[in-house]
């Protein structure tokens, strides 16, 4: 795998989500809850959700076009994070 800027910014995203869902988890734990996805999560399950998908969207990107810039599905990929991180 080629150690390119958009991939550093890609796994340096994911490490400061890690370390900051660790820092909330220590500061307020979580609980299990039942948002629009149709089993109950904890905050931790919500994040492995959100990750997976950014990776789903990352590939189809990919896949799916020609186009070298990642903003796009970077972007997207954080709109549909957060929406499930706060609705999930």
């Amino acid at each position: 795998m080629a150690w390119t800027t958009p991939t550093a910014v890609f796994f340096a995203c994911v490490a400061l989500l890690l370390a900051g869902m660790t820092l909330l988890q220590i500061v307020r734990p979580t609980f299990e809850r039942k948002g629009f996805l149709p089993i109950p999560t904890t905050r931790g399950d919500r994040l492995f959700i959100a990750l997976m998908l950014a990776a789903f969207v990352h590939l189809g990107f990919v896949y799916a076009t020609e186009l070298e810039s990642f903003w796009l599905p970077l972007g997207l990929s954080a709109a549909l994070g957060l929406i499930i991180l706060r609705r999930g």
